[in-house]
């Protein structure tokens, strides 16, 4: 009945329904006799009805049925368990139990209708239950569409007794129980007397009622509430819906929010920047990494060179954070640890990826900053890390090593060591790639997994440079590719590639979890395209895959925080997680970092132009000039 008015009264479609019982403990199927004593029935056949006590429950037509019942049964009680409702106890008091016990002796079966005027616990519902050999629902109308005390009487196998209401009518359907009549005690005396003369009738009923209700105990229910929260969760995953309306969310393509360091500072103590935080708190106990170091690195270089924040010095900051690389760095074996306790304990010998961003951050600094001192320690580190990049082995260290030697590359470019980890580590990029790549699947790996702007990016970077003309078109393939995947819906948001799972080759795509080291990624992949090829729409792509910060995204909700200046940690399905830690908030200063300073570029770009149209003007012969207003204009 449920599903059946969510459908024509409210159209719900079918589909988006789940049919699940009213939940039932997993009772015994027992003689009532063995719980008589404990009720005070010992010796007596048992009526039963249970559960909160309302005018609606109608117990006045069982009592109008006990004479003729006791006529015929004279060992028979009608025993009425459960308080008084507590809304009707505040309006009218006990009148309507006082107004049954009334009755019962106006009727004379005053000692055989027992009332427990009280809420009886599991345990004593129990033995209430298992003495009764017959129950009794004779509620007054058919508009109730469950009844947790029908679905336990069914769940103790009792034979039953009900008025059609809705839930009963389902219940006792088949057999399991006997329908009589609303406000009928003639018809309520007639079904107790047949199921109290005849013991094989009501053992068949209590057994058919018992097995059916097999499947509504509470183990079974649980199994099939996981099932449909299963189900439900994954379709939202496939086809996720807004839950919530972000403020401003319609997408910009000319608008940054104002740069905020709130969340940066509040985030970096005497070591360097912790990993993780609860909501917008350090998270102490996760310590720190090199590879969220290394970013804070790269922020500190970009904020320098972008003077988006004039007045603040980012010196101290730079050195904090390259200090910590410094002890990150183990010269014993060449490579960078990552991951450093609270404590000061090392807990790792490093990755290849967290050595590949340490020199792209290295590199950036040398290629990028203005400071001498922090050029002179970074350079020394730079030349002891070189060598290992050799032996990696992982297309993203490649990647981020090649980032890294082609910012060294821009202010050292004779640098013959770098030159040739460079070329050494862009042929095997891009011959990975032709390896990979196959039919539609236009991609590296066989997965793609994280981070994943950052492999084109990389061969962008290195292969702007004069040369071989098919890195570039493979790279840019490779992005066209990307762009593709990560844009479901012709015309749509930006939708990264999820976490959960990633997108292996033969395998779905996973939605979520989405993560903002990937918008942040697609951003610089998608401004170095720009300023390889010149074509516009790559600047309209890096403003989509910004835009998901902002709100423009599956669920419509901002992952960055302006009241902190700090992003969240990703996209569920339903929710965005609150966690603000230093990859996702380091992704997003990366990201719009890198649109302040392609602003600058463009605008000082227009201004060339401008001056050139201008020179053009003035050196016209007079006899074919124009007015220079009409020009300007």
């Amino acid at each position: 009945h449920s599903s059946q008015f969510l459908q024509e009264t409210y159209h719900v479609p079918a589909a988006k329904i789940d049919f699940i019982p009213h939940g039932v403990p997993d009772l015994p199927f027992v003689d009532p006799n063995f719980y008589k004593a404990g009720v005070g029935a010992e010796g007596k056949q048992v009526i039963l009805t249970f559960g909160l006590l309302s005018p609606n429950k109608g117990v006045e037509t069982v009592i109008r049925a006990m004479p003729r019942i006791l006529e015929r049964f004279d060992n028979v009680v009608y025993i009425v368990a459960g308080a008084t409702h507590p809304h009707i106890r505040r309006r009218e008091g006990d009148r309507y139990r006082e107004s049954l016990q009334a009755l019962a002796r106006e009727l004379g079966v005053e000692d055989k209708v027992i009332f427990h005027n009280r809420f009886v616990s599991s345990s004593e519902l129990v033995e209430f239950l298992g003495s009764a050999d017959i129950y009794i629902t004779p509620y007054r109308t058919e508009a109730q569409v469950v009844s947790g005390t029908l679905a336990y009487a069914l769940s103790a196998g009792k034979a039953i007794i009900s008025t059609p209401y809705w839930h009963a009518c389902e219940l006792l359907a088949e057999g399991r129980g006997v329908l009589v009549p609303f406000n009928d005690p003639q018809a309520i005396a007639t079904s107790a007397i047949e199921l109290l003369e005849d013991d094989a009738s009501r053992s068949a009923m209590r057994k058919r009622a018992y097995q059916f209700a097999r499947e509504m105990t509470w183990k079974d229910v649980a199994r099939r509430y996981r099932d449909a929260f299963t189900h439900a969760h994954a379709d939202r995953t496939r086809a996720p819906r807004p839950a919530f309306s972000a403020e401003g969310v319609a997408p910009a393509f000319d608008r940054l929010p104002a740069i905020k360091l709130d969340h940066l500072l509040r985030m970096t103590d005497g070591t360097g920047m912790f990993q993780h935080a609860l909501f917008s708190v350090p998270n102490l106990a996760e310590g720190y990494t090199a590879d969220d170091n290394a970013r804070a690195l790269i922020v500190t270089v970009m904020l320098e060179q972008s003077q988006a924040l004039p007045s603040f010095d980012t010196g101290p900051l730079a050195a904090k954070y390259l200090g910590f690389l410094h002890h990150a760095f183990n010269p014993e074996t060449g490579r960078f640890r990552n991951f450093l306790s609270h404590q000061r304990a090392w807990l790792d010998e490093g990755s290849e990826d967290c050595h590949g961003r340490c020199l792209w951050a290295l590199g950036t600094l040398l290629g990028r900053s203005r400071d001498g001192g922090l050029r002179g320690a970074a350079g020394h580190l730079f030349e002891r890390a070189l060598p290992a990049v050799r032996a990696l082995k992982s297309p993203r260290a490649w990647a981020f090593a090649l980032l890294g030697i082609q910012e060294y590359l821009e202010g050292f470019p004779g640098d013959r060591d770098a030159m040739q980890a460079s070329n050494e580590l862009s042929q095997r990029l891009f011959h990975r790639y032709k390896d990979a790549r196959s039919g539609d699947w236009h991609w590296f790996e066989d997965s793609v997994a994280y981070a994943n702007a950052r492999l084109p990016q990389a061969m962008l970077t290195v292969t702007a440079l004069p040369g071989d003309g098919l890195p570039v078109a493979a790279a840019l393939e490779s992005l066209e590719w990307l762009v593709k995947v990560q844009q479901p819906e012709p015309q749509g948001h930006f939708v990264p590639i999820g976490s959960n799972g990633f997108y292996p080759k033969s395998g779905r795509r996973a939605r979520f979890d989405q993560q903002p080291i990937e918008a942040g990624a697609m951003v610089s992949a998608c401004l170095q395209a720009l300023r390889v090829t010149g074509d516009p729409r790559w600047r309209a792509q890096a403003w989509s895959a910004f835009n998901w910060f902002l709100g423009d995204n599956d669920l419509r909700v901002p992952l960055y925080d302006a009241s902190t200046g700090g992003c969240r940690d990703g996209l569920h399905p339903e929710r965005a997680n609150e966690n603000q830690g230093a990859e996702s908030t380091l992704s997003y200063l990366m990201a719009v970092l890198e649109l302040h300073m392609q602003g600058q570029a463009d605008k000082k770009q227009s201004n060339f132009a401008e001056a050139d149209r201008l020179d053009a003007a003035r050196s016209a012969p007079a006899h074919g000039r124009r007015n220079i207003h009409e020009v300007t204009r």
